[in-house]
């Protein structure tokens, strides 16, 4: 078993927190920092049957990628969800950490480019030293809009993609920005590129940029994060053999009628 501040120190030299955005949470949100850690459990965000499979694997230390606490809490009491989750796992004993920005800058961005084997990639929007949300790049060839939306869906394993734009566009350099990527609609437009690659784009975001000459693909804010998942898997496997870890099997939150 190793202490719950080794596991700690070693997520953060490799995704630290200086990178996250400023209004973000990110780090130990629950635990003690000498609690022993002998098995983990890794999953996107701290749900109730997330936190049901962690106890029930006997797990010490829970780690999402989505932060559970974002803003200010005045209590914690089993009279809301979030208050009910707290208290589940500090009964429970396990403590919990979120790296989200931190990842999405330091991990996530490069990651979800090579899915899509983009060459030339450059940082989307900067949060910190040159490092930043997103990635641009070429994708594999010139294609139509809807062969690269095939190919989301065949890189990402997803039932589905929403797609703003004409099918038989052609589109060669692509930005992506996995998550809810509204924000990066903008950027996207100003980087040159022909189609951005996210999550979470609402009506009026989609047919605007449409109509500004960038196409959208929309892979649903969990269809292209949950690389998390088996990313950290292995972060943790390489760095501490000796733990047990166990993770959330992937599966979309919602299904399409």
């Amino acid at each position: 078993m190793i202490r719950c501040q080794d596991l700690i120190e070693k997520i953060e030299e490799r995704y630290p927190r200086i990178y996250a955005c400023d209004w973000d949470n990110v780090g130990l949100l629950v635990g003690d920092r000498e609690q022993k850690v002998g098995t983990v459990y890794i999953a996107l965000d701290a749900t109730d049957a997330v936190i049901d499979e962690a106890l029930k694997a006997g797990a010490d230390f829970l780690l999402t990628h989505h932060p559970m606490i974002f803003g200010s809490i005045k209590s914690v009491t089993t009279d809301d969800y979030v208050g009910e989750r707290l208290v589940r796992m500090i009964r429970g004993n396990v403590s919990y950490y979120a790296m989200h920005t931190n990842y999405d800058v330091m991990g996530m961005a490069s990651l979800a480019a090579s899915y899509l084997e983009l060459a030339d990639t450059f940082v989307l929007e900067e949060v910190f030293d040159g490092e930043g949300i997103g990635r641009v790049g070429s994708l594999p060839s010139s294609m139509t809009l809807k062969e690269c939306a095939e190919l989301v869906k065949e890189r990402f394993h997803l039932p589905n993609v929403k797609v703003f734009g004409d099918l038989n566009k052609i589109v060669r350099i692509a930005a992506l920005s996995p998550g809810a990527g509204k924000s990066m609609a903008k950027p996207a437009l100003l980087s040159g590129a022909d189609v951005l690659i996210t999550g979470d784009i609402d009506h009026h975001t989609g047919i605007d940029m449409e109509d500004c000459g960038l196409a959208i693909i929309d892979a649903g804010h969990y269809g292209i994060e949950h690389i998390f998942i088996e990313d950290l898997k292995g972060f943790v496997e390489r760095n501490f053999p000796e733990l047990t870890v166990y993770t959330e099997a992937v599966r979309q939150p919602f299904v399409v009628i």
